[in-house]
């Protein structure tokens, strides 16, 4: 019988994170889920949908990165010490992270433009000024389209003129718009 009990033993411990990992990231949670939804208090709701929001995360990595994590024979230990740190309140292990990491990601998002590729400087190149963006221009489209875009600048230009005075007589002269 003592060696019975003692093989038991072993397969408990040698299988300890098959058995306390749901129980830890699955089953206490999912209870202390319902009693925060139950209570008055906010304070508790905010832990376990921050629980919910890494808990997630954390799976998604999993998955994402399932032929590399195989490779690394503790992670399943790993996982249950930081599943218990996220879960258990006194360490508030899911406000911490969701502060300090997932928050800012969210909450602040910073543009990356991963398009942009700057130019090769070229020591020999001049600077682009209006004269040389306007040879340019006439070098790829004619001088007959330069002058469609300056006739084009002077209309605009009488059109607002025109506007400007408009307005002058209507509220006086020194109206600035």
């Amino acid at each position: 019988m003592g060696s019975g009990a003692g093989n038991f033993l072993k397969v408990l411990l040698r299988n300890f994170d098959v058995l306390a990992g749901p129980v830890v990231s699955l089953v206490y949670p999912l209870y202390a889920s319902v009693q925060a939804i139950e209570t008055q208090s906010h304070a508790d709701d905010k832990q376990w949908l921050t629980y919910w929001v890494l808990y997630s995360l954390l799976t998604l990595i999993e998955l994402t990165f399932a032929k590399l994590i195989e490779w690394l024979p503790i992670w399943s230990y790993m996982k249950l010490i930081l599943t218990c740190w996220l879960v258990i309140p006194y360490f508030s292990g899911a406000a911490y992270v969701y502060e300090h990491f997932v928050r800012p990601v969210f909450v602040n998002p910073r543009s990356i433009n991963i398009w942009y590729v700057p130019k090769k400087m070229d020591i020999f190149r001049k600077p682009d000024d209006v004269l040389t963006a306007a040879e340019k221009y006439i070098a790829e489209n004619g001088p007959d389209a330069f002058e469609k875009i300056l006739s084009r600048a002077d209309k605009s230009k009488r059109y607002n003129k025109h506007e400007y005075e408009s307005y002058e007589t209507m509220y006086g002269e020194g109206y600035q718009y």
